[in-house]
């Protein structure tokens, strides 16, 4: 068994899951406080993995997550052990990546033009926010493509006997022959929680005492 996922990239993972489905559940309701506050956690999150690919485990790199097409193809024709993500996988990282950040930052610049509008609206020009809300109704549409086709070659592979959810939830492989780096998530999580704080206090004080009905 060789261990190729640390605490946070495995942590992170399954927030992320929970964060998407609130987030979806949350604006499709109309719960706007808690669509609002899981959306800020959210992008501390996120910008906690971004910290987390500079200098975490080698496998949590962001460096790791780039190939050439030829690598992208072999990984598709051919299937070859590797320790993390190969190189089709990590095509899917990159376009979860950025179709999550374009939820996430679209929706700090966009507004209803009545009640509802997020922390950056007042900072940008119109034409930014008007783009800002086509955005924000309609990559969430790909975000959810993106997560079929995701949970669809997990099955793929699940059938090939890869059990590539266990080893997001244990950290080991027996598909891997080499130890990669490995760094305690622990520093990620506090880095996680000192961002959550502060994204919160900048922008989600009011929703969160409306959620939690303070004052």
């Amino acid at each position: 068994m060789v261990k190729v996922w640390d605490g946070f990239v495995r942590g992170f993972h399954w927030l992320l899951v929970c964060g998407i489905a609130i987030l979806y559940i949350s604006g499709d309701e109309g719960w706007l406080d808690l669509h609002f506050v899981t959306g800020y956690v959210l992008l501390a999150l996120m910008l906690t993995r971004i910290i987390w690919g500079c200098f975490g485990s080698s496998t949590a790199r962001l460096a790791s997550l780039f190939h050439s097409p030829k690598a992208v193809m072999n990984a598709l024709l051919k299937d070859q052990p590797t320790t993390g993500h190969n190189p089709a996988g990590s095509v899917m990282v990159l376009v979860f990546f950025t179709l999550i950040f374009i939820q996430l930052l679209s929706g700090l610049m966009s507004s209803d033009d009545i009640l509802i509008e997020g922390p950056l609206v007042q900072y940008v020009p119109y034409a930014w926010v008007e783009l800002a809300n086509d955005l924000h109704r309609d990559n969430i549409d790909l975000l959810l493509m993106a997560i079929g086709i995701h949970i669809g070659a997990i099955a793929f592979y699940r059938m090939k006997g890869k059990k590539l959810v266990k080893t997001l939830v244990t950290g080991y492989t027996t598909e891997s022959a080499d130890q990669p780096f490995m760094r305690s998530g622990k520093v990620a999580y506090i880095i996680f929680v000192v961002l959550s704080i502060g994204v919160l206090y900048l922008w989600g004080q009011e929703p969160l005492m409306a959620l939690f009905n303070v004052g």
